[in-house]
C-alpha cells in the first residue's frame, strides 16, 4: 500500500514540476517582450531624424535580434512608438504569443 501512495506522490510533484516549468516560459516570455520592445523602441527614437522608415526599420533589426517579431511601429514627432509580439515555447504557445508596447523619445521640459 506503501508503494502506491509514493508512486501517486512522485507522480503529483513530476506534476507540479511540469507545470511550473510552463508557466516559468511563459513568464520568460512576458519579459523577453518587454526588454525586447524597450530596446526596439530605443533604437528607432535613437533615428527619429532620419525619419520613419529608418527608424522603424532599425526597431524591426533590433525586435528581430531579440527574437521577436515587430508587431508596428510609428513616429509620432520624435516619440517611436512600437509594438512586438514574442512566441511562448513549449505546449503554452497556442494560448497565443506575448505582447508588449514600449515609447521612447525625448524628455518634455517642463516649463
Amino acid at each position: 500500500m506503501a508503494t502506491v501512495w509514493a508512486a501517486g506522490a512522485v507522480a503529483a510533484v513530476l506534476g507540479v514540476g511540469v507545470v511550473v516549468i510552463w508557466l516559468g516560459s511563459a513568464v520568460l516570455a512576458v519579459h523577453r517582450a518587454g526588454g525586447a520592445a524597450d530596446l526596439a523602441a530605443l533604437a528607432a527614437a535613437g533615428r527619429a531624424a532620419s525619419g520613419a522608415e529608418a527608424a522603424c526599420g532599425r526597431a524591426r533589426t533590433v525586435a528581430e535580434r531579440m527574437g521577436v517579431e515587430l508587431a508596428g511601429c510609428r513616429l509620432v514627432d520624435w516619440d517611436a512608438l512600437v509594438e512586438v509580439r514574442a512566441p511562448v515555447p513549449g505546449p503554452l504557445d497556442e494560448w497565443g504569443t506575448a505582447h508588449a508596447r514600449a515609447r521612447a523619445g525625448p524628455v518634455d521640459r517642463p516649463g
